[in-house]
Order: structure tokens, then C-alpha cells, then sequence
């Protein structure tokens, strides 16, 4: 029972299942809003240019009932007149064609959009299954098709008929009037008549879209089932991610190792963190942190460290408030430049006095750490300055 709950489609289509659709070129639409839209157009467009196009007709039907004799015996003037007047005729109803090309090619756009999709147009094999193609006859789709086309050919026959009845003493006393008025007499109860069937088509078309846009969203239902494996394989399995996870903090870590040799300094807690420090006079503007760790991340700092002959200084107060409140690659903050400049200080005339010897430098005593930095500050005694020790530092 519960793999047949599974297997029910209760579920709302995900993002991703509605976008793969509209990648497949699969889009609610709705024929009757179509149609509907390319005909009410072609009404209204008819209307507005009933006068420019009556005339293109009536100039055509002058010319065509005209006869010439010099026409009857030459054939290629009879056809030269004959494309002359065709070619009047596309001239005067071109502005028409224009419009309804424009909206037919627009109307997609009012329900699922324009979508171009290549596998829309790859032929499905599956469409020439002749068992398949029999019982979507017999489908719910198929039966309120069939239940649409009813009651439309119903309202359209009654639109009609109502139509030709309210028009009926118009249409009688056609064969008495002059053959002028009886033409405008005629476009005014056909373009009457057109306008209000694609009436009655706009109330087919206002109940077929909301039903199709229904229709859509139940055929692109998922299963719970179906929403757990679309979820895991966007997600991504945890056990994969997680290795991936650890795989880039090994190279993270293996990148933040290969600075160390470049650093100036490794200060250091001296046993839970250490954090490798650089600064390049006129090229930073203040010094940054180009590894930091804690415990055995710490202990590989120091090894490397002393590997490379980086000076090492034990300052764990300004080692914690380092490792709190800077990011590997970025400066250190602005309240810890006096005691970091202090500690450069002494590295750097630590190297003068080994190459050139003379007054030794002595380790800076106190540094000055504000409290507020130091994740040990609830810890400490308040009032205390931090104090330096160095090792490591060659003689």
C-alpha cells in the first residue's frame, strides 16, 4: 500500500520538472485562444479598413467586368491585365495579412510563452504506436475535447442563428435596393455577424484556458517518490558532497602550506594556534595572514616554519586575536597594527643582525592587544598586556 501511495501523483511539478517540459517544447496552450485571437483581429481589422478594402474590390470588379478588344486579341495583354489586377488586390489586403501574421505569431506569447525546442521537432516513434494512438482516444483528454467541440458548435450555430434571425428584415429587402447599397448592406451583416460569432468564441476561449493551464499542471504531477530523486539529484548525494567538501579543504590547506615559506614571521600560542604573517614594505598596505591554524594544523605550521627557518613567536594573546579576526589571504585588523608592527620590527632587525652583527635586538616585552579581540578575553584578567617570546629565530 505504501509503494502504491508513492507511485499517485500528489505532488505540484518542481521548477525543475516544468522547466525540462518547456526544454522538451511541452507548454500549456490553448487552440482556442488562438484561434480566437487571429479572428477577432481579423474583424476588427476589417472593420477599420471596410472603406480602403470595399474600394480595392469594387476597382478590381470595374476592371475585370471591362472589355477591351484589343485585350481579346492579344493573349499577353489579357494576361498582363489579368496579374495587374491580382497584383492590386494583394497590395490592397496586404496590411491586412500583415496583422494577422503579426498576431498569429504573438498569441503563443498570452499562455506558455514562445519556446524553441529542437526536440519538439525530433520525430517520436512512440506517436505511430497504433494501441497507444486507440486509447487516447478513449482518454479523459479526448472526452472533454469532444465535449468542447459540442458546445462549441452548439453556441456558434445559436450565435448564428440569432444573428440571421435579428437581421432577417435586412437580409429580405436585399434584391430591392441599388446594387451599392445592397454591397454595403451585405459587409455590414457579414462583419455584424463575423464579430459576433468570434464573440461567442471568446467565451469558449475564457473557459479552455484556465482548463488547459489545469489540465498542464495535473499532467505534470510528480509522486512523492519521484520529488525524493529529483530532490537527491540536484542536492547531490551527502556522502558525495561531503567528500568533496573534505577533498577542497585538503587542497585549501595544502595551498595555505606552500605560503608558509613565503612568510615573515609565525606567531603562535604557542601550542593550540599559530598564524603565519607577511608584509612587503611599499607593495601592502598593511600585513596579511597567509596561514593560520589550531592544534595539529598549528603544529604543521611550526614544523614547516622552522623547516624554512621562519622566525617563531610565541604571543598567544595576539596568536588568538589573529586567528579570531582575519581571513587566510586579508589584512589583519586595524586595532592589532601596533603590536603586529612591533613584532616585524624585531624580525627584520633580527635579519640586519645576522648578516651585518652589531646590537642584537631584544624581544618586544608587552604588546598591545585590546581585550575586545581575544576569544580568551572573558578569561583573562582584565588590564594585562600580552607578552612575547621568541623561538626559533636563527642567531
Amino acid at each position: 500500500m505504501a509503494e502504491d501511495s508513492d507511485l499517485e501523483k500528489t505532488e505540484q511539478a518542481s521548477p525543475k520538472r516544468l522547466e525540462k517540459a518547456r526544454e522538451e517544447g511541452d507548454v500549456p496552450r490553448s487552440r482556442e485562444l488562438a484561434t480566437v485571437t487571429v479572428l477577432l483581429a481579423a474583424g476588427l481589422s476589417m472593420l477599420m479598413m471596410s472603406e480602403y478594402l470595399g474600394e480595392a474590390l469594387r476597382r478590381s470588379m470595374r476592371t475585370g467586368l471591362q472589355f477591351d478588344r484589343a485585350i481579346a486579341y492579344d493573349p499577353i495583354k489579357l494576361i498582363l491585365s489579368i496579374s495587374n489586377n491580382i497584383l492590386d488586390l494583394l497590395i490592397a489586403f496586404s496590411p491586412l495579412a500583415i496583422v494577422l501574421f503579426v498576431v498569429a505569431i504573438a498569441s503563443p506569447a498570452f499562455i506558455g510563452g514562445w519556446v524553441f525546442s529542437e526536440k519538439a521537432l525530433a520525430p517520436k516513434f512512440s506517436k505511430l504506436n497504433p494501441i497507444k494512438g486507440i486509447s487516447n482516444m478513449f482518454s479523459k483528454n479526448s472526452a472533454a475535447e469532444l465535449v468542447k467541440s459540442v458546445g462549441k458548435a452548439l453556441l456558434v450555430g445559436a450565435v448564428s442563428y440569432w444573428v440571421i434571425k435579428s437581421d432577417m428584415e435586412s437580409i429580405l429587402t436585399l434584391p430591392l435596393l441599388p446594387l451599392g447599397d445592397g454591397i454595403s448592406l451585405i459587409s455590414d451583416l457579414l462583419i455584424y455577424g463575423f464579430l459576433s460569432i468570434v464573440a461567442a468564441l471568446v467565451f469558449i476561449a475564457a473557459i479552455d484556458v484556465p482548463f488547459q493551464l489545469y489540465q498542464y499542471a495535473e499532467k505534470l504531477k510528480m509522486s512523492k517518490e519521484e520529488v525524493k530523486r529529483e530532490s537527491k539529484e540536484s542536492d547531490g548525494n551527502p556522502e558525495i558532497k561531503a567528500r568533496i567538501r573534505q577533498q577542497q579543504r585538503e587542497m585549501s590547506r595544502r595551498r595555505m602550506m606552500a605560503e608558509i615559506p613565503k612568510a615573515d614571521v609565525v606567531i603562535t600560542n604557542p601550542t593550540h594556534y599559530a598564524v603565519a604573517v607577511k608584509y612587503k614594505e611599499g607593495g601592502m598596505r598593511a600585513p596579511i595572514v597567509v596561514a593560520k591554524g589550531a592544534d595539529a594544523v598549528a603544529l604543521k605550521i611550526r614544523e614547516i616554519a622552522q623547516e624554512n627557518q621562519i622566525p617563531t613567536l610565541e604571543s598567544p594573546k595576539l596568536a588568538r586575536a589573529i586567528y579570531a579576526h582575519t581571513e587566510l589571504g586579508k589584512e589583519i585588523p586595524e586595532a592589532l597594527y601596533a603590536a603586529v608592527a612591533e613584532i616585524l620590527a624585531y624580525v627584520f632587525q633580527m635579519r640586519i643582525y645576522n648578516k651585518e652583527g652589531g646590537f642584537r635586538p631584544e624581544v618586544p616585552e608587552t604588546l598591545p592587544v585590546p581585550d575586545d579581540l581575544d576569544p580568551h578575553s572573558l578569561l583573562a584578567k582584565p588590564g594585562i598586556e600580552d607578552t612575547a617570546n621568541a623561538t626559533g629565530v636563527p642567531a
